[in-house]
């Protein structure tokens, strides 16, 4: 693993080291550099990164907030692991949340908000990387629900997603999905343009009762 030094960046306002070291080890196990049911070693994980034992520990509790990371009492922090029936509980509860949040947004989207929409799918199109892939699916949503003025909803389905992340991007990697899917959030867009709350979430809906069939499929078949 990349060794980091991040003592000096603890001065960055409204970062702290203890969030930097999460965005870290998020990105990695989102990545599937750490896969699930690996055993987070942390005075390893504390001496790579450059950071006392205090502030890695209070990173694994935020990521294992988010269900990311296991902590048992004798085995220490484990990166968790998701059965294909949690990912698609995971995918029920997201549509809930989603369709809800994308309700409230609607009405409240500006011009501003639906043109960094649109500049998002645009570099979506020309992006090769799966991992990009992901981070634009999100930054797409989120720009979307946003407008809805629920902090504290935006951030479980960003906790959500998070969860089913990891597993997308493999698929993504390997399957010829980003097309179609960025097909739905052209139409979704559109519909959010015209201000039309019903026919968004129908769009809505359908874009992730199909990812959620997909993904469970594909990880069925592999078994992961």
């Amino acid at each position: 693993m990349k060794t980091y030094n991040l003592k000096f960046q603890n001065k960055i306002p409204h970062c702290t080291l203890s969030d930097m070291v999460t965005n870290i080890l998020r990105e990695k196990i989102l990545s599937n550099e750490l896969r699930g049911g690996v055993q987070l070693k942390q005075k390893d994980l504390a001496s790579q990164l450059g950071v006392s034992m205090s502030a890695l520990r209070e990173a694994l509790k935020s990521l294992e907030a988010e269900g990311l990371v296991k902590i048992y009492p004798n085995r220490g922090a484990v990166v968790s692991e998701l059965s294909v029936e949690e990912v698609q509980e995971i995918f029920d509860i997201r549509l809930f949340l989603e369709l809800g949040a994308l309700g409230l947004a609607v009405p409240n989207l500006t011009e501003t908000d639906l043109a960094e929409a649109d500049r998002i799918l645009k570099e979506a199109d020309a992006e090769t990387h799966s991992r990009r892939w992901g981070e634009l699916n999100w930054c797409f949503h989120e720009t979307l629900y946003r407008p809805a003025k629920r902090p504290r909803l935006l951030s479980l389905i960003q906790n959500a997603h998070n969860n089913v992340e990891r597993y997308m991007r493999l698929y993504l990697s390997t399957m010829n999905y980003q097309t179609k899917s960025q097909e739905e959030h052209w139409e979704l867009l559109k519909a959010c343009t015209q201000r039309d709350v019903e026919a968004a979430r129908d769009i809505l809906r359908k874009h992730m009762t199909e990812a959620s069939a997909i993904l469970t499929g594909y990880l069925s078949r592999e078994n992961l």
